[in-house]
């Protein structure tokens, strides 16, 4: 049987990770201080603080994968320092937050990263771990680059805010589309292409990212799902450009105050980054309109009305349309 160590696994990602692992039938443990919640079921938490000293005590054994989410330059440097040598395949989940540029579209894993300078920031720490890694594991790692990842469980409120919005009726505030674009992968989607690039032992950097899709075209399926959801559901969608949108204090991407998805044409390649070695290394994608089901009913399951980490509040809408 498959002996699989996730470092985290118990929150968002790496309770994907190890549901779909434990259902591909692999013994499954995580590490983790279990604050996020309970292991997925079937597989066993091993509770640990990883800043003690004796963190990885109870797992220094023998694993076929061991798979880090951390970001955490100490996490990821003592994890290595414990069990590297007892790691048959490592999987770091990284981030195209890594690279350096963000207007080149298509561009590949070959791109320019970002140079760390401050490891308090996520993308230089992920190049940072991305760094050491290759160092103490040479080429057996895998460096799951994962672009936006969206569906049910989503603790950032970005993707969820649109199905939600338009579940809600009334006049909707969005951003002009014309050359946006969104590269959303389902979170459980990627969870198991992450088990199956551990398995096939696939190694290097990849980007684990969506298809490439209008953000129009989201936007859309955002607003059929919650008609399909609530049929005779009025809602009017009112576009405003950049400079409106900001010149009322709008953010883009994600926060608060912010329409979430919508990026700068500046940053026009972050969602346009090139998925072949995805696909070529067996990277599945479900249809938008499915991952837009289950986002919605996620959404009401938590509740439609609930504080947000991103987007605007009904008032802040309200106020800038003039209601």
């Amino acid at each position: 049987m498959r002996r699989i160590l996730i470092l985290g696994g118990t929150a968002w990602l790496g309770r994907a990770i190890a549901a779909h692992a434990v259902a591909q039938g692999a013994e499954v443990t995580c590490l983790a201080r279990g604050e996020s919640g309970d292991a997925a079921q079937g597989a066993r938490l091993v509770r640990a603080d990883r800043t003690d000293p004796g963190a990885y005590d109870d797992v220094r054994h023998e694993w076929d994968e061991v798979v880090e989410l951390s970001w955490d330059p100490g996490f990821v440097a003592s994890a290595l320092d414990a069990l590297s040598d007892r790691a048959a395949h490592w999987t770091l989940v990284s981030s195209v937050s890594v690279y350096s540029r963000s207007d080149m579209p298509f561009a590949d894993e070959t791109a320019e990263l970002v140079e760390p300078a401050d490891l308090g920031q996520y993308a230089d720490a992920k190049v940072h771990a991305e760094r050491i890694t290759s160092a103490r594991r040479g080429g057996r790692a895998l460096f799951a680059r994962a672009g936006l990842i969206v569906g049910p469980g989503d603790p950032t409120d970005r993707f969820g805010y649109w199905p939600a919005r338009y579940a809600r009726g009334g006049r909707v505030l969005a951003p002009e589309g014309t050359g946006r674009h969104v590269q959303a992968i389902d979170v459980d989607d990627l969870a198991a292409w992450i088990d199956l690039a551990g398995r096939a032992g696939v190694t290097g950097p990849v980007n684990a990212v969506g298809e490439e899709l209008p953000l129009a075209a989201v936007l859309t399926a955002a607003r059929e799902a919650a008609a399909h959801d609530a049929p005779g559901t009025a809602t009017e969608t009112v576009t405003l450009d950049d400079d409106a949108l900001a010149a009322r204090g709008v953010a883009s991407w994600a926060g608060p105050r912010s329409l979430p998805l919508w990026l700068p044409e500046s940053a026009g390649g972050f969602a346009r980054r090139s998925d072949a070695a995805f696909v070529a290394s067996g990277g599945h994608r479900r249809s938008l309109a499915e991952t837009m089901r289950r986002t919605l009913d996620d959404e009401r399951a938590r509740g439609l009305d609930r504080p947000r980490r991103a987007g605007l509040t009904p008032a802040e809408e309200a106020e800038i349309l003039g209601v």
